[in-house]
């Protein structure tokens, strides 16, 4: 286990600090977005972590009811304080801690749920971070996924890569390359009940989107 107390924020340029935070806000809050999240977050059941749950975007299709208990890590200090206002706003009782996906500030077997939207695509180490999902999770637990990422036309594959290193220093690390659902597959995940496509009203080289349930293998 990583005491919350040993992870530090990385130092952040003025971008990172002020305008990454708005950007996502944005971006990942459109309709046809929070259409889809509505499809994958209301299946967390237990006791639920949240990976990236800055800004709060989920905390709306949480379904109380099914959950236990409710914590979310977030790297952002800026989108922490937005996470902690939208569960307060939502009247849910939530443990949200500063950290990162590769060193979870939980420990082993801990949870029922872990859901991960649009934050894969971020990460330094995709793979550190599915083995710590693995870590956290209990016996029989699952992922909920929802995560853009590469997509599978070459045409479209050739403009992400295109794009990608552009794209990284405005959008906070964010990847267009990444494989989504074969990750979880490679990671030792069993994932089912989900679908693919390409978001409607959006360029294609960022609106290639994977979802679906990974449990535990």
């Amino acid at each position: 286990m990583n005491s919350s107390n040993e992870w530090q924020p990385r130092p952040a340029g003025w971008w990172e600090r002020n305008m990454v935070p708005k950007l996502i806000g944005c971006a990942c809050s459109q309709g046809q977005i929070m259409k889809a999240r509505s499809k994958v977050v209301p299946k967390a059941e237990g006791d639920v972590l949240e990976l990236g749950c800055g800004g709060g975007i989920n905390m709306e299709f949480y379904d109380p009811a099914r959950i236990n208990s409710f914590s979310g890590v977030d790297p952002s200090p800026g989108l922490l304080d937005m996470s902690r206002e939208a569960a307060q706003s939502f009247g849910m009782e939530a443990d949200i801690r500063g950290g990162i996906g590769e060193a979870m500030p939980f420990g082993d077997a801990s949870f029922d749920t872990v859901v991960c939207t649009f934050t894969l695509c971020s990460v330094d180490e995709q793979r550190d971070v599915l083995s710590e999902m693995r870590r956290v999770l209990r016996p029989g637990g699952k992922a909920l996924f929802l995560e853009h990422g590469s997509a599978p036309d070459a045409g479209v594959q050739k403009w992400q890569r295109r794009i990608e290193p552009i794209w990284k220093r405005i959008g906070g690390n964010c990847h267009l390359t990444r494989p989504i659902t074969g990750a979880y597959e490679g990671a030792g995940f069993k994932v089912g009940g989900g679908d693919k496509q390409y978001m409607p009203k959006t360029p294609r080289p960022f609106g290639w989107v994977e979802w679906g349930e990974a449990q535990l293998a």
